[in-house]
């Protein structure tokens, strides 16, 4: 099976957030006039557990404008381990950090009830309310991999493995495929090549 035929699906990016932790994704969608969406997480991702706990989760919509190192931090790090917040602009509605950074806006939702995926769980939510900050463009999963030149997180659900030569950003969790030129930086953070180890197995 060709896999990467999947990439060319349709997807926007946000952040979604619950309580204190949050999360990249890019499986956000409408699926009734009656104000239902759904998202999908990997089972073993904190935030997952998170929101089955509380029932409640806010979607930030990425634009082309936010810091890529919203992406980085909340795509390729875990909140159990760090607060992802800590380097960014957020309010608190109802209890749930929510990111202000160039953000078109947000969906804050109830979950009414969790379909397991195999590796990953949908969740069935209704809208609770929205609200409207920007109006920049969206930012898609293709503007991500082509402009950004960023990769999926291994848990993503778009996530392909590749066999080229993979290194890894030791500051910010950028993952780049291929050999590193010798005036290579991260697109994400900035930091020279130095700062990028080669990924076993």
């Amino acid at each position: 099976m060709m896999k990467n035929i999947l990439r060319d699906i349709t997807y926007g990016m946000y952040v979604v957030t619950s309580k204190n932790s949050g999360c990249i994704i890019n499986t956000l969608t409408q699926v009734s006039s009656n104000n239902l969406v759904t998202i999908s997480l990997n089972k073993d991702n904190y935030t997952n557990k998170v929101i089955k706990e509380n029932k409640k989760f806010i979607a930030s919509i990425i634009s082309e404008k936010t810091n890529p190192n919203i992406i980085s931090t909340f795509g390729f790090r875990s909140s159990k381990d760090i607060d992802k917040f800590e380097n960014f602009d957020y309010n608190i509605i109802d209890g749930t950090k929510v990111l202000n950074e160039n953000m078109i806006g947000y969906i804050e939702c109830e979950v009414i009830n969790v379909i397991d995926a195999d590796t990953h769980d949908i969740f069935i939510a209704k809208i609770l309310s929205t609200k409207k900050e920007n109006d920049y463009t969206p930012m898609t999963y293709t503007y991500y991999h082509e402009v950004i030149k960023g990769t999926s997180p291994i848990k993503a659900p778009t996530y392909i493995e590749d066999t080229e030569e993979v290194y890894v950003c030791d500051v910010c969790g950028y993952v780049h495929k291929g050999p590193l030129s010798d005036d290579f930086v991260c697109p994400i953070c900035g930091v020279d090549k130095s700062h990028f180890k080669k990924k076993e197995g």
